[in-house]
């Protein structure tokens, strides 16, 4: 079982030190098996996820630490970690439920990206695929983030230079959709029941996916692709 405590990921004591949260500032933060951090301890995130800052009062003193960090998780469906594999899973549903809800919809909420890792099959081992090399990712990540900066640079006030950091104000400036991909969002919102939050995280995953592809319209497979991202929560946690 984890034990990290509140203070120990925000920030605090009697002479209040920065947290994790603010030691990972301008990096990643890793949590390794979510569900076995107490509850409460990840519920502080929350509000630095969103504001990129943590505020610890004190008596004496109010303090406020930088924490714009990228946060990555990982978990099991499961205590167990087989399910939804009814075949493998000892859990009960009971079990299942206590286990998913040590994480919370509006944590979750924040998380711009899920994604679910498959079984691999013995047989997909030994097959030779042909992807792109670390190299060639990180030349077209260099190349998104060269566009991002020449986007943003002395027209977005404020903000930084990324699709992340765009305010709500600027979303709709620079996330622009045409009539066929509105209609997509609508209905995905509908259908999933996002939030609001969750609709303009969608919109900027989906301008990073068109800058990838250095596309400068979002196109419906841009947002089909980030929509994706944002069904891991309704199928387990539904």
């Amino acid at each position: 079982m984890v034990t990290l405590s509140n203070s120990a990921l925000t920030g605090g004591g009697k002479i209040p030190k920065p947290g994790e949260i603010s030691l990972a500032h301008l990096g990643v933060l890793f949590l390794d098996e979510l569900p076995e951090f107490q509850k409460n301890v990840l519920e502080v995130m929350r509000q630095p996820l969103e504001d990129g800052q943590v505020t610890i009062s004190r008596v004496n003193a109010t303090l406020t630490y930088p924490s714009n960090f990228m946060l990555v998780s990982s978990m099991n469906p499961c205590p167990c970690g087989y399910y939804p594999n009814i075949d493998k899973c000892s859990c009960t549903p009971p079990q299942i439920r206590r286990y998913l809800n040590k994480i919370s919809g509006p944590l979750l909420d924040r998380i711009d990206i899920h994604i679910e890792a498959s079984n691999i099959q013995y047989n997909e081992l030994n097959e030779f695929v042909k992807n792109e090399t670390s190299k060639e990712i990180k030349e077209r990540v260099k190349k998104a983030q060269q566009i991002q900066k020449n986007r943003y640079l002395n027209k977005t006030k404020g903000e930084g230079y990324f699709n992340a950091n765009l305010h709500i104000s600027n979303i709709e400036k620079y996330c622009v959709l045409g009539i066929e991909e509105k209609e997509i969002v609508k209905q995905a919102f509908q259908t999933l029941n996002l939030s609001a939050r969750a609709y303009h995280r969608i919109l900027k995953v989906a301008r990073t996916i068109a800058d990838l592809e250095n596309s400068e319209d979002i196109k419906v497979n841009h947002l089909s692709e980030a929509i994706q991202y944002r069904t891991l929560d309704r199928k387990y946690w539904d």
